[in-house]
């Protein structure tokens, strides 16, 4: 039967024998709960909290081997090194273990006991005796400390260990970041709302709105809405509200009901009528153009002080849709010169005669976004709306609409709009790349569309941990995407199975002398520090791939070693007259020490009819544009980078035909990718490479290295002498002979590389 385990990430002294035990025999599910004050273990109905007990009941449920006498000194041994502050007892303590073990693997008989997993716990946990072997004083002690926390058991718990004390961080940060919550908010009565205007693909900073729109109505076990803004015909159609659910539910976000605005829009019509039978709004013919000059400049229109009567009449008429109507719009009457110009006098209602793609013909006109937002928000119970502070100067003018029609309050959250440097948001700039051909469409991987980021790999939890993680910040930066590809392979390193590839241009046909015979498959773990991922079959051959780039590097007699098989020896290379590497012969030395060779190399055994391998591309990607941060006057179609997009042939191994699209993996040595199915031009497998958040990966391919000219050629001393410059020029302060400095030095001398 196995048991519970329950411990605090923050216990201090850790108790690392008790988790590397129940991780060992796995006789008891870890968990992390940083409320507890102890650490205790329910197992056979009985509940046992003392540390040591515990290791020895695990010990017994696993089946551990044991010496009872002998192990009992050593559970002693443990508890005095974890408790003793005196520095000699404890030296003597270590002088006794390393002379104990000078002859031995394990303290008690020819296996690990419960012994060995007690007193490395107690070593692990105490700081000072951890300095204290770095002395290297105690070989024999080092040697078996390192062997027990090698082992795949004990690096599974210490990974545990981290993640829960990384997840208690981030929570905390969270937690410290919302810790004044949402004002006025009471348990089970917050009703938040996300109200996506059905126009287009959700981008990644819709993610943030819909992700703290969920944080919230969860945090207070309340509800969330989703509405779709469909007020505007032009642009909205039924395909994007559909589009729409899928990319939250792609950002796991799920509603409690889904809404629209056009639910509302009888009801949104006699507000309006009401409105202007109060005074408080009226019918304006003034163009646009000019409208708006007199909105800047302070200037009511002519028909502000107009009857009721009349603005009545030429709602009819908009409402009718007459040519007459059409001249005529609706205006809340606000101010005329509120230093706030949001406040001066919004158009309300306006006339749109395309058909709605749900209402068809029924209206002829429709609410703008800013009457008929915080309308139906009270309508439908509301209690905080969230919005990015790009709408603060309009926030009064929400709550004035709310005001004037004796609604129900609503209470305003705002918070920061995401931006990214060399990324595009806006929705009519996305739609020209589309258009243009430029990406493949909205799910394109460099599109920072929901669809395209999560198609380039990222996923929700590094999403959702890096949105929770800005907080209510009102700060409008242009962020590096560096932090959210970081948090990414936090969450994709421990699970993503491990597969090689091979790139095929030039790659090299490689003897091993002393490979087997006939070809080989062996069963290996995807992943060497999770057992959980599964096993794959790798195949040995007397005749394998290894990349140019690798064969090149190799000196004659160099000594390397073969990833996941062993060492062997560089005997032979052929070139050909350009320097490329063509046949490379190796002599296999299995009994060679992997960790004094510098070069650990990835290869693939040679096809065969029975073993082939599999024929892929690697696609990278660039960012779209090449200007980090636009400016208003930038014509973007300018700054699009010239080539985006990045493929190479190689050949994977056959285990990849395991994989389903949208799989994440790692090929050692090249990084972390993402299946994203089988090409239907040329049948290829094809992965898209996810950045890792290495300046590396992240960098823009399309700048100019810092050592090369503009033009491409080799920089040389002189290129450096003349720059073009604005600054003033002033004589040399030393005289036209050029100094050469001196010094004493017992470097050797070496000519100038620019002479």
């Amino acid at each position: 039967m196995v048991g519970v385990l329950t411990v605090s990430s923050s216990a201090s002294p850790f108790p690392f024998a008790v988790l590397a035990t129940a991780t060992y025999t796995d006789k008891a599910e870890v968990h992390f709960d940083e409320g507890t004050s102890g650490t205790s273990l329910e197992l056979n109905g009985t509940t046992i909290t003392d540390e040591g007990e515990i290791v020895r009941a695990l010990a017994k449920a696993g089946g551990l081997a044991e010496d009872s006498a002998k192990s009992q000194t050593f559970f002693e041994l443990a508890k005095k090194l974890s408790t003793s502050t005196a520095v000699p007892e404890v030296i003597a303590g270590l002088d006794t273990l390393d002379d104990h073990l000078g002859f031995r693997t394990y303290l008690v008989g020819h296996e690990i006991t419960a012994a060995d997993l007690a007193v490395w716990g107690a070593v692990k946990g105490s700081i000072r005796i951890v300095g204290l072997l770095k002395n290297n004083k105690h070989v024999h002690l080092i040697r078996w400390f390192s062997h027990i926390e090698s082992l795949e058991s004990t690096q599974l718990a210490l990974a545990a260990l981290i993640e829960a004390k990384s997840s208690k961080a981030r929570s905390n940060k969270t937690a410290a970041s919302f810790t004044l919550g949402l004002p006025n908010a009471k348990d089970g009565q917050v009703v938040t709302r996300f109200p996506p205007e059905p126009s287009g693909y959700l981008h990644i900073g819709h993610a943030k709105a819909a992700m703290l729109n969920q944080y919230f109505a969860k945090m207070y076990n309340g509800k969330l809405l989703i509405r779709f803004d469909d007020t505007n015909p032009t642009k909205e159609r039924t395909e994007f509200e559909e589009t729409i659910l899928e990319d939250l539910a792609l950002l796991d976000i799920h509603s409690d009901i889904v809404t629209h605005t056009s639910d509302y829009f009888d009801q949104l019509y006699d507000l309006a009528i009401k409105m202007i039978k109060e005074g408080k709004a009226y019918a304006d013919d003034t163009e646009q153009a000019e409208m708006r000059q007199q909105r800047f400049d302070g200037i009511a229109s002519r028909h502000r002080e107009d009857s009721i009567e009349d603005s009545l009449k030429h709602f009819a008429e908009m409402k009718e849709g007459t040519v007459e109507g059409q001249r005529w719009c609706i205006r809340a009457k606000m101010s005329v010169d509120n230093p706030n110009k949001a406040l001066r006098d919004p158009v309300i209602y306006r006339v749109n005669l395309l058909p709605h793609h749900r209402t068809g013909d029924k209206w002829k006109i429709y609410p703008t976004y800013d009457f008929a937002c915080p309308i139906v928000d009270s309508l439908e119970g509301v209690t905080h709306a969230l919005r990015t502070n790009e709408y603060r100067d309009r926030n009064p003018q929400y709550y004035w609409m709310i005001e004037a029609l004796n609604l129900r309050p609503v209470f305003i959250w705002d918070f920061s709009r995401l931006n990214f440097i060399y990324t595009l948001l806006s929705k009519r700039k996305l739609h020209w790349f589309v258009n243009e051909g430029v990406v493949s469409g909205w799910d394109d991987p460099r599109f920072p569309t929901v669809r395209g980021i999560r198609r380039r790999g990222l996923t929700v939890e590094a999403l959702r941990q890096f949105m929770l993680a800005q907080g209510p910040s009102q700060a409008i930066v242009s962020l590096e995407w560096d932090t959210l590809w970081t948090l990414n392979k936090k969450v994709i390193d421990p699970v993503a199975p491990r597969f090689w590839a091979i790139s095929k241009k030039d790659a090299v046909p490689v003897t091993v002398n002393g490979g087997p015979a006939e070809i080989e498959v062996k069963k290996l773990p995807k992943h060497k520090k999770n057992p959980s991922v599964g096993e794959k079959e790798t195949v040995f051959s007397s005749n394998i791939l290894l990349e140019q780039e690798d064969a090149v590097s190799f000196e004659d007699n160099e000594e390397i070693t073969l990833m996941d098989w062993g060492n062997a020896i560089v005997r032979s290379k052929t070139t050909d007259a350009s320097g490329k590497v063509t046949a490379i012969t190796l002599d296999l030395h299995l009994e060679g020490d992997f960790r004094k060779t510098k070069k650990k190399i990835t290869w693939l055994a040679a096809p065969t009819p029975a073993y082939g391998l599999v024929e892929s591309t690697l696609l990278d990607y660039d960012y779209l544009i090449t200007k980090k941060k636009l400016e208003e006057d930038d014509q973007f179609a300018d700054l699009v980078t010239p080539v985006s997009e990045f493929r190479e042939d190689a050949v994977a191994d056959a285990n990849v035909k395991d994989l389903k699209k949208g799989d994440i993996i790692q090929f050692e040595r090249k990084g972390y990718y993402i299946f994203d199915g089988i090409s239907s031009n040329d049948g290829k497998y094809e992965f898209i490479h996810i950045p890792d958040g290495r300046a590396a990966s992240l960098a823009s391919k399309a700048a100019v290295p810092a050592a090369a000219t503009p033009t491409g050629k080799t920089t040389t001393k002189n290129d450096f002498a003349v720059a073009d410059t604005k600054m003033y020029k002033v004589d040399k302060v030393y005289g036209a002979e050029e100094i050469v400095p001196t010094a004493d030095t017992k470097m050797y001398k070496v000519d100038n590389i620019y002479d």
